[in-house]
């Protein structure tokens, strides 16, 4: 019972008769949590009751709210807040917890108004007031961006940012909130929340979306890495015992970590690749990780297509890491990196020997734990290696494709979509937080050059579409031009597809997923490829596709390209024709020659880590170049549209080392 060695009775007569101090009580009560929850309970019960007059019952009824939430008892547990700030009005914690509550109990409107409270209740910002604001901004920020409602996300964390401009997350946070909505400058510094905060702060994501700058990518994975994830909470595993015992049949153990086993843009893209592997050569364990999905067919069938299915959601990372490695996982293939629900902390434990870097994030890791990344000679040519932290190793074409994907049959007509009948139509159903101002300059161009034509755009938060709308207007586009559609459930939306003309991808962050939709639904997808990883994907999948005429390398290649087609329907009916011939034979939908080179690739890496010839990430100098990426203004300057692309970095990287001498590096600087 710990350091307790009384009777809970006595406690709790002691407690009714106003005899048992608030240090017993909560000395008491944690002494108990572990063996008698039902009496901890009880016991505030009884000295709640019998205390009204307390100085400190305020202190008491938030315990006892917390350890009512712990329990799930949420109705008791807001009434113990709402009682402890009935007694003290400036009780500033109780505001946030029973926000908290409200939130969970499913009144979202209850919960900001308690979070709105704080803010109101501080009218002098000493340390802790600061905390506490924050704290409450910084809830409200979360729930008004899980409702979509962007703008009012971006204002309040703003204001948190003012407060405490060295805070990550609120800083992440306000610039997917601004990419979502198209705000142009996205980032927008304030008068404490400076340029260098933000673009620091910037999350691994939203920065493949905002510049076509790889080696500023590599840096800000690295940091990210160092701060976000941070150090792990357990023991690394140094030895793999299970992983390296040999097998009489010789099979390779594959582990595939994922939160998106289910319906999700990677489910969809997976969907063939278990059910594909070789049982005579690997062993297929699946580590889920992401949302309850026990409903989702797609989910069920990874469930049926993994020899092992193990659902590590409700596990700690330490106990997940030590389950992978008793599993005897050689080769762990980590299908989130830093995306929604990845769980980059269990992978910093080394819970298999080899850890490689495939799909889920289009980028480097900048982790001292991912060995390998997997993409093609496209996505990642030779030159550009020295912009990833892992070892690269290349397929045919980094994606795989559901071949099996399912389209509704009754297809829509424009008429239906509310398209013009006779417009040359072009769209982009990429989300809008990866349409930029350049590229949404280079698109009123287009339309501009063709006469009639129209954008038919994927919809998104509201404001998104007004800003839009009236950015085109400003450039003198008549914004009835650019139509939303509706978001569709995948085989509704994949069906109206084929009523547009031509997809215009965007950069830096292309086309994934929406492209190999557009590509299997027979819609030709003109590209720009840049630099880094998610700027050269929407290429490496239309060039594997069969239409590598379709992929250009500078801005005004890809206008005048555009123009060109969108005058030249001819042309685009080849195009279409070519789609449809191929589309049984062409790489990108060879799914099955994909996994049997995953097969090989997984081979080569388990016999390097057998002969001692496992690669280590390289990380020299990366805060260096973190600090030089942040003296451009991405805003005002396209990255993509340098064109010495080395020798601007090579001359910040000269003028930062006649300060401060480098290291040497074998990457951009030689000293």
């Amino acid at each position: 019972m710990g350091a307790y060695q009384g009777n809970i009775g006595e406690a709790k007569s002691r407690a009714a008769a106003g005899e048992l101090s608030v240090m017993e009580l909560i000395s008491i009560a944690d002494s108990l949590k572990a063996v008698d929850m039902g009496g901890v309970v009880e016991l505030y019960d009884q000295f709640v009751l019998h205390n009204e007059g307390h100085p400190l019952l305020y202190a008491v009824l938030f315990n006892f709210g917390t350890l009512l939430t712990d329990l799930n008892m949420l109705d008791p547990a807001a009434k113990a807040f709402e009682r402890a700030l009935a007694l003290n009005p400036d009780f500033h914690p109780a505001y946030i917890n029973l926000g908290r509550v409200y939130e969970r109990l499913g009144n979202v409107q209850a919960a900001v108004l308690q979070w709105d409270a704080i803010t109101g209740r501080l009218p002098q910002l000493n340390g802790a007031n600061i905390i506490h604001m924050t704290m409450a901004l910084n809830q409200m920020a979360r729930v008004l961006e899980a409702s979509q409602q962007d703008e009012a996300t971006e204002k309040v964390l703003k204001m948190s940012l003012e407060l405490d401009p060295h805070q990550r997350e609120p800083a992440q946070h306000v610039i997917a909130a601004r990419q979502r909505q198209c705000a142009w400058p996205t980032i927008e510094p304030g008068e404490r929340a400076t340029r260098q905060h933000l673009l620091r702060g910037i999350s691994p994501l939203s920065i493949n979306a905002y510049t076509d700058d790889p080696a500023y990518q590599l840096a800000l994975s690295w940091h990210y890495n160092l701060k976000d994830v941070g150090q792990p909470a357990g023991d690394i595993i140094t030895r793999h015992w299970a992983a390296e015992q040999d097998r009489p049949d010789g099979r390779i153990r594959i582990g595939y970590l994922s939160s998106d086993l289910r319906e999700h843009a990677i489910g969809h893209l997976m969907y063939e690749v278990l059910g594909l592997h070789d049982r005579s050569k690997v062993e297929i364990y699946s580590y889920y990780c992401g949302i309850k999905a026990d409903n989702d067919p797609i989910h069920q069938h990874y469930r049926r297509d993994s020899d092992q299915f193990v659902d590590i959601t409700g596990m700690d990372d330490v106990t997940a890491a030590r389950r992978i490695a008793d599993d005897g996982i050689q080769i762990l293939v980590d299908v989130n990196g830093y995306t929604r629900d990845g769980r980059i902390k269990l992978l910093a434990l080394r819970p298999a020997p080899v850890i490689v870097n495939w799909l889920g994030f289009p980028g480097t890791m900048g982790s001292p734990y991912h060995h390998y990344i997997v993409a093609d000679d496209w996505i990642i040519p030779p030159d550009s290696e020295k912009y990833y932290s892992e070892k690269v190793e290349r397929l045919s074409c980094y994606q795989p494709n559901n071949r099996l994907r399912t389209v509704a049959p009754e297809r829509p007509t424009r008429a239906h979509v509310g398209l013009p009948e006779n417009a040359f139509v072009y769209c982009c159903f990429n989300g809008t937080h990866k349409i930029t101002r350049f590229t949404f300059d280079r698109w009123i161009e287009i339309l501009q050059r063709v006469p009639g034509s129209v954008l038919w755009l994927l919809s998104g938060a509201d404001l998104s579409h007004v800003n839009l709308k009236t950015y085109a207007q400003s450039k003198g586009l008549d914004p009835d031009r650019i139509i939303f559609a509706d978001k569709l459930t995948n085989p509704h939306h994949l069906a109206r597809y084929p009523l547009a003309d031509l997809f215009l991808d965007t950069t830096p962050y292309g086309a994934h997923t929406t492209c190999s939709d557009a590509l299997w639904m027979g819609v030709p997808v003109l590209t720009l490829s840049g630099r880094s990883f998610a700027a050269r994907v929407c290429g490496s999948l239309v060039r594997s596709a069969g239409l590598p005429e379709l992929v250009t390398e500078s801005p005004r290649d890809y206008v005048d390209h555009a123009v060109a087609l969108g005058h030249d329907r001819a042309r685009l009916e080849m195009y279409r024709a070519r789609l449809e011939a191929n589309r049984d034979t062409c790489t990108l939908f060879d799914t099955a020659k994909l996994v049997r080179d995953m097969e090989g690739l997984y081979a080569r890496m388990w016999q390097d880590y057998r002969e001692g010839r496992r690669p280590e990430p390289d990380l020299t100098n990366l805060e260096t170049y973190l600090e030089v990426a942040m003296t451009h203004d991405h805003d005002a300057v396209e990255v993509q549209a340098i064109v010495d692309y080395e020798g601007f970095w090579r001359e910040k990287l000269a003028k930062r080392h006649a300060w401060r001498p480098l290291p040497y590096d074998k990457r951009l600087w030689r000293a």
